[in-house]
């Protein structure tokens, strides 16, 4: 089963599906406190947002066992991704029961004719819990395992956010989980931090494009720096971090 990837709307993308599993923390740096799988509604909404089931798969014994069970695994994944990041290996309780979940069997999807005669994927019976955290746990003992991928990952540099997920913008020189959000947040402190220190300073004085004693960080009228590519928001179905034709 593919695990990640396809167009999605704004949901935000690591690039592996592990990694967002982590992002749906309250911690892992979404936008807002909360827990982004605090119910079996949401925990199934998720599932179908990071295909790893077709959208039309039966999920109806998705409880509050289930939602327990990938909080326990995303915490083994953050442990292990977090330590990879600090150099080291991680601690062996955390790296065992990780191996004991990808060794459940994933459930096997199939490839049927839809209703215009395209291929569509399916599976042939409902998921179970053990086969779905199989899929998540394989990802993170593959990219823990893959000397490439392993060296891409990255942690926003975002003062209040933690997220993980893998830079593979060109020249691997991507900060921010998101441009469009943390970036623009870091960019925006830099600007005020430095009208603070100049001569006569205060914050928002000589913010670009805001009128005298303005608080309004906001560019010029008809253009200011653009923001760097690789810390800009992907375009819908793009996962972040994909090159966008210039240097970020």
């Amino acid at each position: 089963m593919a695990a990640g990837g396809s167009a999605r709307a704004r949901r935000f993308d690591a690039g592996r599906v592990c990694l967002d599993l982590v992002a749906t923390e309250g911690a892992g740096g979404a936008r807002g406190p909360g827990e982004l799988l605090g119910s079996a509604d949401r925990l199934v909404r998720w599932l179908r947002e990071v295909r790893l089931v077709p959208p039309d798969t039966e999920l109806s014994a998705v409880d509050g066992e289930w939602v327990a069970r990938f909080h326990e695994l995303r915490l083994y994944v953050s442990v292990l991704m977090d330590a990879q990041l600090n150099g080291a290996a991680g601690p062996n309780d955390a790296l065992d029961r990780l191996n004991a979940l990808a060794a459940g069997p994933p459930p096997s999807p199939r490839a049927v004719r839809g209703a215009d005669g395209s291929l569509v994927r399916t599976l042939p019976s409902a998921p179970d819990c053990a086969g779905l955290l199989a899929v998540v746990a394989r990802d993170a003992v593959d990219l823990l395992t893959d000397p490439v991928a392993r060296a891409a990952l990255r942690r926003c540099q975002g003062e209040t956010c933690h997220r993980l997920y893998l830079d593979t913008s060109r020249g691997r020189r991507r900060r921010w989980c998101s441009g469009g959000a943390c970036g623009n947040r870091a960019r925006v402190a830099r600007h005020r931090r430095r009208s603070l220190e100049a001569p006569g300073g205060r914050a928002g004085a000589g913010a670009p494009g805001a009128p005298a004693g303005s608080d309004s960080p906001g560019p010029p009228a008809g253009g200011g720096p653009e923001t760097p590519a690789a810390d800009r928001d992907p375009p819908v179905g793009e996962a972040p971090g994909a090159p966008t034709g210039g240097d970020p």
